[in-house]
């Protein structure tokens, strides 16, 4: 009997034993086809001979090395890729060991702010309906997942929602892109009149939504209106990158795209392509002027921030995420599109293709024409889920996609290596589990 607590406890799950390139492998020799990146970790694939080199390499010289004494050379190195690389304006790094680190971290970090610069009301947060920024206490409280909010809400912290940019399901007969966008990023201007902007903190956002979902990015000219109003009532912008960013939407940075700098950005998964834990909060060079010229001194960090094994790996994985996987991710990204479009572009339970580079998102739908969703009490994702994994296909379905009970949602986003024949092989192995489970 196993000792693990697991996160389902019902679950029977494959021992994993080896990965190779887009594939894992478990005990009994059987391989599966990771679509989904585990969750939209594994950008360059399973056994990359350069990071565990890079990693064997800083083990052998030192393993930990506690911030509060010292730096490292993997660490100051790897901070001056990102900042390198970076939009402009950004100009410090904090690391940490994940992407619920690397928000509550930005959180943090933006109320301390407020106290630096002597606006000590300002302590509520806003972001967006099925949003997901993480499962500690501050982050779940930001984000908009309201199944994972629920049960923990009665100890969260004050968290105030507006609608996400959800353009297949809300923007109306007759409306452009452009100005249902506007009009959505307009309920922050009205959500901070109705707290008194005096008092919020920041606004807090995916640029592409990713499990709560399902890869879904803005229409064109969302994030600038949502960039003007925040500099209109003093307020700070906060990207929650963790997912969709580190080349995933075929950028390094998935803000790059729309046009837009955030004060705080959140990097995660990607950044150390699963080899190991590690995040990182990336902040202006305003704000850390706020620190540095007024306490001095951010009261917040872990253990394990800016661990040197974990950031020798992560230096790597920027060096060739910048060094052209990131293109290719778009590129690919492209092709996967066109693939699923294919074969599921008609389907009458998908309604929705979209996404953005290797980070890409089918809704299902029970009818196309009403977009009315299936009755939860089917467990589609669950059943999705086993079944894909039963045909050698790891992807990463969703639930409660329209409003956290209702809708579902399947979730792909493969290494950044994968080939025209991986993606063939992805769609025939998602085909063959729909029809499988679909009604």
């Amino acid at each position: 009997m196993s000792h693990i607590f697991p996160r389902h406890t019902k679950a029977k799950l494959p021992v994993a034993s080896h990965g190779n390139g887009v594939y894992v492998f478990d005990k009994s020799g059987k391989n599966y086809l990771d679509a989904s990146g585990g969750a939209a970790v594994s950008c360059l694939g399973h056994s990359d001979p350069d990071v565990i080199q890079a990693m064997r390499e800083q083990a052998e010289k030192i393993s930990f090395a506690h911030t509060g004494f010292f730096t490292s050379e993997p660490a100051e190195s790897l901070a001056d890729q990102l900042i390198s690389h970076a939009p402009s304006g950004l100009e410090k790094v904090y690391l940490v060991s994940g992407g619920s680190e690397a928000v509550e971290s930005a959180l943090k970090l933006a109320r301390q702010y407020m106290l630096e610069t002597d606006q000590p009301d300002r302590h509520r947060f806003i972001a967006r309906r099925q949003s997901y920024h993480g499962n500690t206490l501050g982050a779940l409280a930001t984000g908009g997942n309201m199944w994972r909010r629920e049960p923990f809400s009665p100890v969260m912290v004050e968290g105030h929602h507006i609608a996400p940019c959800y353009a297949y399901r809300d923007r109306s007969s007759g409306e452009t892109p452009e100005a249902y966008g506007l009009r959505v990023a307009n309920e922050l201007e009205t959500k901070l009149q109705e707290l008194g902007p005096e008092t919020v903190v920041a606004f807090i956002a995916e640029p592409v939504v990713g499990a709560t979902a399902g890869a879904l990015a803005p229409v064109p000219g969302y994030f600038k209106r949502i960039r003007e109003i925040c500099d209109r009532y003093g307020i700070l912008m906060i990207l929650d990158e963790v997912m969709c960013g580190m080349g995933r939407t075929g950028t390094l940075f998935a803000c790059e795209q729309d046009g837009v700098t955030p004060d705080i950005v959140c990097i995660a998964k990607g950044l150390g392509a699963g080899y190991q834990p590690i995040g990182a909060m990336i902040c202006s060079g305003r704000i850390y002027d706020a620190i540095e010229t007024g306490s001095g001194f951010f009261q917040h960090g872990h253990t394990y921030i800016g661990h040197p094994v974990a950031c020798a790996a992560a230096d790597v994985v920027v060096r060739k995420l910048a060094g052209g996987l990131a293109e290719r991710a778009a590129v690919m990204g492209e092709r996967l599109d066109a693939a699923l479009r294919a074969r599921f572009g008609q389907h009458p339970h998908i309604g929705d293709i979209r996404g953005r580079g290797m980070f890409r998102g089918l809704e299902l739908v029970q009818d196309r024409d009403s977009k009315a969703p299936f009755d939860p009490g089917l467990n589609l994702p669950g059943r999705i889920k086993s079944a894909a994994q039963d045909n050698g296909l790891i992807c990463y379905p969703g639930g409660g996609t329209i409003d956290g009970k209702r809708g579902a949602h399947i979730l792909l986003a493969p290494p950044f290596i994968i080939t025209d024949d991986q993606i063939g092989e992805l769609v025939d192995k998602l085909s063959l589990t729909l029809d499988e489970v679909l009604p």
